[in-house]
């Protein structure tokens, strides 16, 4: 009798020290966090891969064969348009220019006493001294000296531009390569190129662009002035976002049949790195460079967001659970849009001002009543929804 004693007595103990839940299980709906679906100011982005292209690259090569004398330039320097940068060796080219003038000089002499000759014999002919065979020969002779004088002008044109050959400038301003050849190699038409430079600013950035998302991209923009309605923004490797906004400037009008994809591209700005001469690596977009591409809308527009982490999905797709007005969870089938760092937009499904269950979305069933309470939204920065951060 003394140890039941002690068990009745030490029983209520017990029973004081566990926890509510331990005494009477759960207590009514569960709990939730709940946030409305606001409409707000979205800029829409859509994610591609692309790589940053010159919109110039040229070659430069010898158009004649000689010695190479000079090179101007250093090598990896920006120069600009007409800058000169090799020069062959001149003394051949300039003999040929005498050369040829030599030879119009002759052609001209040979030219006036052709035109003598004719003026003679139509003077005789006219007193009956002369023939018609001799004016006929002497208006061939000066038609053959006035060719032969076109023969000579024409060889000192091509031996002047020649002359002009051995020197090399810039087609187009841009970044030079490396010199392929040293100072004393002979080159000509059939060498290989002798540096090559390509433009800087702008560039070009070209991205492939499946079919069903440019379909999509199409009819999103197609009522506000499609390509025009939107600009391109690029993500450097080392995760920095470039400053300048491009525009897309050529859809390619065929499909790649291999990947079923289109080629966009557009023109982007590349001015100079502030703070940095002028130098080999002193604009942030290189020919050849893989970046991020964000095509996004030009003005942003109104949408309804969300956490995402309120969007659930199963083999019906995507959905959210909305409490009525009974506070009872509802299941709403939703289309989502672009994500928004840990938000997303709302296409379909959602009018806007619904209670969405944005915590403790695992304990709820359809029809299911809930005790709601609020959720501190996330914090997005003005101006900057849907755009990517640098």
């Amino acid at each position: 009798m003394r140890y039941v004693r002690l068990l009745l007595v030490a029983t209520p103990l017990i029973l004081v020290a566990l926890p509510a839940a331990a005494q009477f299980g759960p207590q009514g709906p569960p709990a939730v966090g709940v946030i409305a679906a606001e409409r707000r100011s979205v800029t829409e982005t859509s994610e591609f891969v692309g790589r940053i292209e010159a919109i110039n690259r040229v070659d430069l090569r010898a158009r004649v064969t000689g010695f190479l004398q000079e090179r101007l330039f250093r090598e990896g320097q920006e120069v600009a348009a007409n800058q000169p940068l090799f020069r062959l060796e001149r003394a051949p080219f300039e003999a040929e220019v005498a050369r040829a003038q030599a030879q119009v000089a002759s052609a001209e002499a040979e030219l006036t006493n052709a035109t003598l000759n004719l003026n003679r014999a139509r003077e005789l002919m006219r007193s009956s001294a002369g023939t018609q065979q001799r004016v006929d020969e002497a208006t061939a002779q000066q038609r053959t000296a006035q060719a032969n004088l076109l023969g000579a002008q024409a060889a000192l044109r091509v031996a002047q531009i020649n002359l002009g050959y051995t020197e090399i400038t810039a087609p187009v301003a841009g970044k030079i390569g490396r010199a392929t050849y040293s100072v004393g190699s002979v080159v000509g038409p059939n060498s290989e190129p002798l540096a090559t430079i390509v433009s800087q600013d702008p560039m070009r950035v070209s991205f492939p662009v499946s079919l069903r998302t440019g379909s999509e991209l199409r009819d999103r923009y197609a009522s506000r002035g499609g390509s025009d309605a939107v600009r391109v923004r690029v993500r450097l490797p080392n995760g920095q976002l470039h400053g300048a906004a491009g525009r897309i400037d050529f859809i390619d009008p065929q499909v790649d049949r291999s990947t079923d994809t289109v080629l966009v591209r557009a023109v982007i700005d590349n001015p100079p790195i502030e703070g940095v001469g002028m130098g080999t690596a002193d604009r942030p977009l290189i020919d050849g460079m893989f970046v991020s591409v964000f095509v996004e809308g030009a003005e942003p527009v109104q949408a309804v967001v969300i956490p995402r982490a309120a969007v659930l999905q199963d083999q019906a797709g995507n959905y959210v659970f909305v409490v009525d007005g009974e506070n009872r969870a509802q299941r709403r089938g939703v289309q989502l849009g672009r994500s928004i760092a840990d938000q997303v937009v709302v296409e379909g499904g959602l009018e806007g001002g619904e209670r969405v269950v944005a915590e403790g979305v695992q304990r709820v069933r359809p029809g299911q009543p809930v005790q709601p309470g609020p959720v501190q939204p996330p914090t997005v920065r003005p101006g900057a929804q849907g755009a990517p951060q640098g």
